[in-house]
């Protein structure tokens, strides 16, 4: 018989496979990997459910910053209106303001010549008077001094009121 090396190699290799079989180690790592490629499915089945989610909850975000995007326009759009129009009153109220200080400066400078005006006549109308009294007085007697006189006050105040008015 030639029991050698081989035959005890060969017959323990048996021996592990008969234990291996008994015990059911076989099973047990086929167990094993169902169990770990059931989870590694659930994982790949979450991890799908999750992209989904991000997709979804991106795609809500691009949305409302879309939506921002577009508000901050409009505001934008809203504000630059009302500055423009701010812009436009402010001049109108400005061009308005001088225009009734310009009005008013004319006004009083016409009220100031008219006052200058009749300031001259009054004045004009005493120093005749005082020069027509001294030739009057120097050349005339008193009676008919106080004729000319009085006819020329009243001729000198009927003037100024008919000018006046």
């Amino acid at each position: 018989m030639m029991i050698d090396a081989t035959f005890w190699v060969m017959i323990s290799f048996f021996v592990f496979i008969g234990l291996l079989i008994y015990f059911k180690i076989p099973q047990k790592i086929k167990t094993t990997l169902d169990e770990n490629i059931n989870n590694i499915k659930k994982q790949i089945n979450e991890a799908d459910k999750l992209k989904e989610d991000a997709k979804n909850i991106l795609t809500e975000h691009e949305k409302k910053i879309s939506n921002s995007k577009n508000e901050v326009k409009q505001m934008l759009s809203k504000a630059s209106d009302e500055a423009e129009k701010n812009i436009i009153k402010t001049n109108q109220d400005f061009h308005n303001l001088m225009e009734s200080r310009k009005k008013s400066a004319e006004e009083r400078i016409k009220q100031l010549k008219n006052q200058a005006l009749k300031d001259i006549k009054n004045t004009s109308v005493k120093i005749a008077i005082e020069s027509v009294e001294k030739l009057i007085k120097n050349s005339l007697d008193k009676s008919k001094l106080d004729k000319i006189y009085s006819s020329s006050i009243e001729e000198t105040k009927l003037a100024l009121k008919n000018k006046s008015s």
